[in-house]
């Protein structure tokens, strides 16, 4: 679609800029480019990850209360949905809070996960760390192990695998995550690392001030 290459492109074109305020200081990098855009992206979705994350925490908080609902009203479909209502609205809890947030993010993320699989990096920055070069995976697969563990940590942090499904979830997904991560640009898995360790922190912070 063309409005979404726009989008792409304007993703890129946030990644030439952060670049040129690297060289601007005297450190020429797109490894801290790519840092510098990814914050900055998180930061301005993080009241959608806010709301995003409360929504699931609650939910998640309520599944035992949700479990005690369905064996109780096993054989009364109509009378079970319309307690799992009131227990919605007692705790304050809207089902559709936590998708909604996501569907928006969604172009977003999806937008800079191109920007950065094709990026053009220009060869003289295009090393960072031990990474040769930014467009090709890690050689020595430390992102992807990274990807699969902040992917595992950040998981469990919101949905406390509360029910079998959820515990298979929290284990598939990680690994799924590593293993697509170690064919992926490693500009681009650097990205899905610093993005997951900027959103524990945050849902640290969410559930302590709930505490």
């Amino acid at each position: 679609m063309e409005i979404f290459q726009y989008l792409v492109d304007f993703m890129r074109s946030l990644l030439d800029y952060s670049f040129l305020a690297t060289k601007a200081i005297g450190f020429p990098s797109y490894g801290i480019a790519i840092i510098l855009l990814t914050l900055a992206i998180k930061l301005i979705l993080a009241p959608l990850t806010y709301k995003q994350v409360k929504s699931m925490k609650g939910i998640a908080e309520l599944q035992p209360r949700m479990k005690a609902l369905q064996e109780k009203y096993k054989d009364n479909p109509q009378k079970m949905q319309e307690e799992t209502m009131k227990l919605y609205k007692e705790m304050g809890i809207n089902p559709l809070a936590g998708c909604l947030p996501l569907l928006v993010q969604m172009p977003f993320l999806i937008a800079i996960f191109y920007a950065l699989q094709g990026y053009n990096y220009a060869p003289e920055y295009a090393q960072f760390l031990w990474l040769p070069n930014l467009s090709d995976p890690d050689p020595i697969y430390v992102l992807p192990v990274l990807s699969a563990l902040s992917t595992y940590v950040m998981s469990k942090q919101t949905s406390g695998a509360s029910n079998q499904q959820a515990k298979i979830m929290s284990l598939f997904m990680p690994l799924f995550i590593g293993y697509i991560s170690l064919n992926f640009a490693s500009g681009l898995v650097m990205y899905w690392v610093v993005s997951n360790v900027f959103q524990m922190v945050q849902q640290t912070l969410i559930y302590r001030n709930d505490k």
